[in-house]
């Protein structure tokens, strides 16, 4: 790849245009020593767009393990032996107090998740109560639901409570996607994706890297995310539990991992761009790279792996020269969160949460942490 390619690249982005695809798969495809070039040109469209501003998501596990889906990546799935937090659904206050924790340690998006092929009824009115009570209390908070496939009812339900995302990954391509699951299908998801957008929701969707599948297979999956109007895009690099049918899969590299984040960005160069599981693990001392390429990333842990520690997080932010994006003012009047935390919550959550107190770090035979502490477990969660 030639340094005029790269300019033609950053232009069509700067435009809020994307690359085309086979451009996608130059840059997927560039040397190792390409690489800091490819992350610098991706960095110019992310501060057109966002500046230096960093999103943090939130994750709350309101029920953990136990899924009846056969998804080959998924420590939750049934057949999964990983050595994860299994548990049904946890108490409302318990919830409360973790999105508390969130929000006083700058989360401006909070994600409720449970394991699970689709809610029931009852199941999609507990979680409406949960996401009301959010809504009223952080008018400011955005609140992505992910439950899995969903109707028309059920999502105008979570949409009328203040819901106003929805994740469902479309996970890989469609046509990698029999490689990976049999007991649903690509077009089963990309049904509850249409379904959410019917109801008033934005799509939160993204992909996981580093499934067994091929370069075109990358491009594909990331143009069908942006076919499908995306606003959100997660990007995943696999976990491989040890128990789950991928745990034999090594296929990524730092390096690697940095030019599938540029090429997302390149390819949605005005859309949130989040780096989500697996960058500890994958990215390891290069993860501050990441900040010049994505404009959001988790804090803490995630559903049932440990991620790097919320301070580790925000100081890696800060020693970057980028900052933790304040939200807009709410209702009220009044901003809950952001960069300065309100000390209201912040002594809330001092005041209701118990310290973890030195525990032993676990860690599978892959070398993935596992979630050991925050809701569903003993212990303070990790913002």
């Amino acid at each position: 790849m030639d340094t005029d390619e790269l300019e033609e690249m950053v232009a069509r982005g700067l435009r809020g245009e994307s690359i085309t695809r086979q451009q996608a798969l130059d840059l997927l495809g560039a040397d190792d020593s390409q690489t800091l070039a490819i992350v610098a040109a991706a960095g110019r469209v992310r501060r057109r767009f966002f500046g230096t501003g960093v999103r943090l998501n939130y994750l709350v596990s309101l029920k953990s393990g136990m899924c009846p889906e056969d998804c080959s990546y998924c420590s939750q799935a049934l057949g999964s032996s990983a050595s994860i937090a299994r548990y049904t659904w946890v108490d409302e206050d318990e919830v409360h107090r973790a999105v508390e924790a969130g929000v006083a340690h700058g989360a401006s998006t909070v994600c409720l998740v449970a394991s699970g092929r689709s809610p029931s009824d009852q199941e999609v009115a507990k979680v409406a109560c949960i996401v009301a009570r959010i809504h009223r209390e952080h008018p400011a908070l955005h609140i992505c639901t992910c439950l899995g496939f969903l109707d028309d009812d059920k999502a105008t339900r979570l949409h009328e409570a203040g819901s106003d995302r929805y994740n469902h990954n479309l996970n890989t391509a469609e046509s990698h996607y029999d490689d990976i699951c049999s007991t649903h299908s690509y077009a089963d998801r990309v049904a509850t994706l249409e379904t959410v957008k019917r109801a008033g929701i934005s799509p939160c969707t993204g992909l996981i890297a580093g499934m067994g599948e091929t370069d075109e297979q990358l491009v594909e999956v990331v143009f069908a995310l942006r076919e499908l109007d995306s606003q959100s895009v997660p990007v995943n690099f696999l976990l491989p539990f040890e128990g789950t049918p991928l745990a034999s899969h090594r296929e990524l590299s730092p390096l690697r991992c940095l030019r599938i984040l540029s090429m997302v960005r390149m390819v949605h160069p005005d859309r949130e761009v989040r780096s989500s599981a697996g960058r500890e693990y994958h990215i390891r001392s290069l993860q501050s790279l990441v900040l010049e390429v994505c404009n959001s990333i988790f804090l803490g842990d995630y559903l049932t792996s440990e991620g790097q520690t919320g301070n580790d997080d925000r100081a890696m932010i800060a020693d970057m020269g980028f900052h933790i994006e304040a939200p807009e003012q709410g209702e009220s009047g009044e901003i809950c969160f952001g960069a300065n935390p309100d000390q209201r919550n912040v002594d809330a959550v001092a005041a209701a949460l118990v310290s973890a107190g030195g525990e032993q770090e676990l860690v599978d035979g892959a070398g993935v942490p596992i979630r050991t502490r925050g809701v569903g477990l003993a212990g303070s969660p990790n913002t």
